[in-house]
């Protein structure tokens, strides 16, 4: 699908295939924090989330059915990455707080990744490099649309 916008045009379809490609290899990094794809990404969330949320949010966010999620964040809870209070304003609902040892593995996974990418970002040509830092703030501003905001 060509999407034209003023006089540039981006063939989505491509878009998309390489994203796709980038991500197959980029989430494959390795790191030193070995867990699953599904407590990575409710961390991830949670981390980047303005604050707590409830079971329900998360179950909505992350795809996943809501025994799976409360067994997940029983997991967590007991490993000590997540912590879950009463919702102040529903006392039926709960929220779930990252802790520091939860952000943690974060910025490890990240750390991790950083190390990986330099060496191969280096084999890039330097006009290579400079389109990956022009589409920086595109790509930035994409994936606030899609988490809406």
């Amino acid at each position: 699908m060509l999407l034209r916008v003023d006089d540039s045009e981006l063939d989505v379809d491509d878009f998309t295939t390489a994203i796709e490609n980038f991500n197959r290899f980029y989430i494959r990094l390795p790191t030193l924090e070995k867990l699953s794809f599904t407590t990575l990404s409710v961390l991830d969330t949670l981390a980047f989330n303005d604050g707590p949320m409830r079971l329900t949010d998360l179950t909505r966010t992350e795809q996943v059915s809501q025994p799976g999620l409360t067994q997940l964040i029983t997991r967590l809870e007991r490993d000590g990455l997540v912590e879950r209070h009463p919702d102040p304003s529903d006392g039926r609902a709960v929220l779930v707080h990252i802790t520091e040892a939860g952000r943690r593995i974060g910025r490890s996974r990240h750390d991790d990744r950083t190390r990986h990418l330099v060496p191969l970002v280096d084999r890039l040509t330097p006009d290579q490099r400079r389109a990956i830092a022009q589409a920086l703030p595109a790509l930035t501003r994409l994936a606030e649309l899609g988490r809406g905001t």
